[in-house]
């Protein structure tokens, strides 16, 4: 156990914590890249972890348990993974959604019984909420929700399950949302207080680093082949530019994978049988995402739907210009802090513009903005704030 004193001035307060409990169906399970939100739960965990004995409840295809110093991992098996392809309205989802809730409660008490946690934070409002909600009644405990705009967003509307959701957003103590307006969503639903509290994930220092001043520039897409990411936006975006914009690009590098894998294949094919500098690869574990961003001079966001994507953090943490779509909460942050160039509306033709600003901007320039940014997503400051508030 860390005594207090070599903790944050946390340890202070009036509730003095020693175990928090994390459930969630999202963590890291050794395939770099497509693990989603997990990669920021294991750093937020492994930082809280700086300060006091933590517990990973978290779903998977085998039951495991793991221990490195503070830091415990408990992995509970459920029928399939990952959750997110599991949909209430799929008649055939069903059992093993009932399976899956069954195996969450049933872990996550097996832990309460056995070393009880002073709280629990649900990741995210659904599963984890339901879990974290039920086990916390159960033994008497007190327990946050941060909720994610998958599950607010994709679930709120679904009958019985937004009652649910109401439920144990409205019996949490805190509740958090990792975007301005879900936080607003949120609200919503359950007619309580919801705290905007942003995700990050640490990333080491990329290999190299730099932004040009001039073009050409080099250009990187980092995500899942989604249209909600939207990838086929970006693609068909390219496709608009001139001779004269390509001369501005040294390179395109497309990063990811996906449901759109087929025709993300077939356009940066045309691409490159026209002759434009377009690459492509598979997902990147965190060191290759952090090469990637280090590299490159603007960082292309081409999202259909989003509140604060962790590849926008990324390259904020690394000082990287971003191209974006005004989605969610980007035109908010672009206000506080222009963080490089924001299309004006959400189309093919309006991004396309976006990018050709971006070739004629001086990419550079942005860094002061991007310091000014990155304060918000540090992940020292977001775990203190969290001690912080889940102790008083």
């Amino acid at each position: 156990m860390i005594s207090c004193r070599t903790r944050t001035e946390w340890c202070g307060l009036k509730t003095r914590m020693d175990h928090v409990g994390l459930i969630t169906s999202s963590y890291p399970d050794g395939k770099p890249g497509q693990e989603a939100a997990g990669s920021f739960v294991a750093d937020f965990a492994y930082e809280l972890s700086l300060h006091l004995r933590v517990t990973v409840v978290a779903a998977s295809s085998v039951d495991s348990l793991t221990s490195d110093g503070a830091l415990t991992v408990r992995r509970f098996a459920v029928p399939r993974t990952p959750l997110s392809l599991l949909k209430p309205l799929r008649p055939s989802d069903w059992i093993p959604i009932i399976q899956t809730l069954h195996a969450g409660r049933r872990a996550l008490a097996s832990l309460a019984k056995l070393d009880r946690p002073d709280h629990i934070l649900g990741l995210w409002a659904l599963p984890g909420g339901y879990w974290a909600e039920a086990v916390a009644r159960q033994y008497n405990l007190p327990f946050s929700i941060w909720a994610l705009g998958s599950d607010i967003w994709g679930l709120r509307d679904v009958p019985f399950v937004r009652t649910k959701l109401k439920t144990v957003l409205g019996r949490a103590n805190i509740r958090y949302a990792d975007g301005i307006q879900l936080a607003r969503d949120v609200e919503e639903i359950c007619d309580l207080e919801c705290r905007f509290l942003p995700s990050t994930r640490q990333l080491p220092q990329p290999a190299e680093s730099g932004l040009s001043s001039k073009p050409p520039y080099k250009l990187a897409f980092l995500g899942r082949w989604h249209v909600n990411k939207g990838i086929d936006l970006l693609l068909d975006a390219l496709f608009l530019l001139t001779d004269q914009d390509w001369e501005k690009i040294a390179e395109v590098r497309i990063n990811g994978g996906g449901p759109l894998d087929g025709q993300v294949r077939n356009a940066v094919r045309k691409m490159q049988t026209l002759r434009r500098p377009v690459t492509l690869d598979g997902y990147l574990d965190k060191r290759e995402a952090s090469d990637l961003f280090g590299w490159a001079d603007y960082l292309l966001l081409p999202s259909r739907i989003e509140s604060i994507p962790v590849v926008f953090s990324d390259a904020v943490q690394l000082r990287t210009p971003i191209v974006s779509t005004p989605v969610g909460d980007l035109p908010r942050l672009y206000e506080k802090s222009p963080f490089g160039i924001i299309a004006s509306e959400l189309s093919v033709p309006a991004y396309a513009e976006a990018i050709r600003s971006a070739l004629n901007s001086v990419a550079s320039k942005y860094v002061d903005d991007l310091n000014l940014a990155s304060q918000e997503f540090d992940l020292k400051k977001i775990v203190a704030r969290f001690l912080d508030e889940i102790s008083t």
